[in-house]
């Protein structure tokens, strides 16, 4: 006979039950059960496995410990990102979903049974302490991770503020394990920062997408126009080691770029996973160029922005690979304290790209790379106007015109541009791309030509 239970999901993209978990608004949902037939024989093996342990095992375990730990092992078999949360866990993911925890400050996942960091968190102990994307971590303090459990190695990391745990890390590229130190603490992210790179051009950065993330993108795109006393004649939108976060936070920053079409979509088995979003006419920055900057750390809520803005052609993806995350998971209320955290659909990017282990590919491959101002080239070179009895210049009546304030300027913005290109060649090449864009659709190059 059919019953219908209400359940309470959340939809969710982040990359793991890590440091910090994204939550989205609350979605009612009615579910039926499918009236398949109940596996007898798989059911008596396990009742048979459950009294062994029960009989026979070296301690006593309670009835609710051995059944904790079977939901657990049902659900880590399935992806890495469906889990059990249990009173602790579920208390830890609502928590994350403001913006606002305790610990480490960096996004985690298993990989064959160690600890993989997706990305560190701007402005946290971790980003400081020097963790990157991809490192394994092998051991907490003296603790080995092997054999730990994702929510095992999480409780560890966490602890008091102003307490240290020593991290021992394996690195691609370094011939040894690393032992790297860092200090909790209570973790604040924002969601959104900016910048005005130089007159005209905007940065925004988005750390990790949560439920007020776009409302904060609008608010500091005006405090960029504001700054710059003029609309925008380009940005850099930059979601390098976004983790992901609030599938509708990705939907708003998204639609706040197009005009109309499908931004993404999802499809599952059961009739509330099935989901498509529209964007609404209301492009924020009315058509000028936008560079996204992305690279392996980038994830989910975060793909899906760089797939809808690269599918609509609206924006040129600059970087390198993103993670590959193209599934969506909810949050499943079992009872007050504890839930199920369930892959229950696939999202697409508007052609219908499935971006699961795959990623982004960007329009314009950019590896991570540091440039190094030369040394000793100070030496002021000779022009044409230090060479004795060179001509005057027509429109110079003195033959010796100083730099107006307009020119200095301009030398200015060069010298921060070359900063730039010393601590983020990426956004340095970004920048110049955009500047590239704006010089074309200007008509300067066509006047320029005779």
């Amino acid at each position: 006979m059919k019953s219908s239970t209400r359940l309470i999901s959340t939809l969710i993209i982040g990359v793991a039950i890590g440091i910090s978990l994204a939550i989205g608004h609350g979605v009612m949902a009615n579910r039926s059960n499918q009236g398949a037939s109940l596996p007898l024989q798989e059911l008596h093996t396990f009742t048979e496995v459950f009294q062994k342990i029960k009989t026979d095992y070296v301690e006593v375990i309670d009835d609710k410990t051995l059944l904790d730990n079977a939901v657990r092992g049902m659900l880590s078999g399935l992806d890495p990102h469906s889990s059990f949360l249990d009173t602790e866990s579920y208390k830890e993911l609502r928590i994350g979903t403001s913006g606002k925890f305790g610990g480490l400050g960096i996004e985690v996942g298993m990989e064959d049974g160690f600890v993989k960091v997706i990305s560190p968190i701007d402005d946290t102990p971790a980003q400081r302490a020097g963790i990157k994307a991809g490192d394994l971590i092998i051991r907490l303090d003296e603790t080995p991770v092997k054999g730990m459990t994702l929510n095992d190695a999480v409780q560890i990391m966490r602890g008091k503020p102003g307490t240290d745990i020593i991290l021992t890390i394996v690195r691609e590229g370094e011939d040894k394990p690393l032992t790297i130190t860092v200090t909790r603490a209570e973790i604040k992210v924002q969601s959104v920062k900016s910048k005005l790179l130089e007159p005209g051009f905007g940065y925004l950065r988005i750390t990790q997408f949560q439920a007020n993330s776009g409302e904060h993108l609008l608010r500091q795109l005006k405090g960029l126009e504001k700054d710059n006393k003029g609309q925008l004649e380009g940005l850099v939108l930059d979601l390098r080691n976004n983790p992901g976060g609030v599938l509708q936070a990705a939907v708003e920053v998204s639609d706040a770029f197009l005009e109309k079409g499908r931004i993404v979509y999802t499809e599952g088995r059961v009739s509330d996973s099935k989901l498509s979003f529209d964007a609404h006419s209301n492009d924020v920055l009315r058509g000028k160029p936008i560079v996204v900057l992305v690279n392996g750390g980038s994830a989910s809520a975060s793909e899906i922005v760089a797939g809808a803005l690269q599918d609509h052609k609206r924006a040129i993806i600059m970087g390198s690979r993103t993670f590959g995350k193209g599934s969506v998971q909810t949050i499943v209320q079992i009872n007050s304290n504890e839930a199920l955290k369930l892959t229950t659909a696939r999202y697409f990017t508007p052609n219908g790209r499935s971006i699961q282990a795959e990623g982004i590919v960007p329009d314009i491959a950019l590896d991570k790379v540091k440039v190094t101002a030369l040394e000793n080239d100070d030496m002021e070179r000779l022009k044409e106007a230090d060479l004795s009895g060179h001509l005057s210049n027509p429109k110079d009546d003195k033959g010796d015109k100083k730099p107006s304030d307009k020119s200095a300027g301009k030398d200015k913005d060069k010298k921060e541009s070359g900063n730039l290109a010393t601590t983020d060649y990426q956004l340095y090449e970004a920048l110049n791309l955009l500047k590239g864009m704006r010089i074309l659709s200007t008509g300067i190059a066509s006047k320029n030509v005779n």
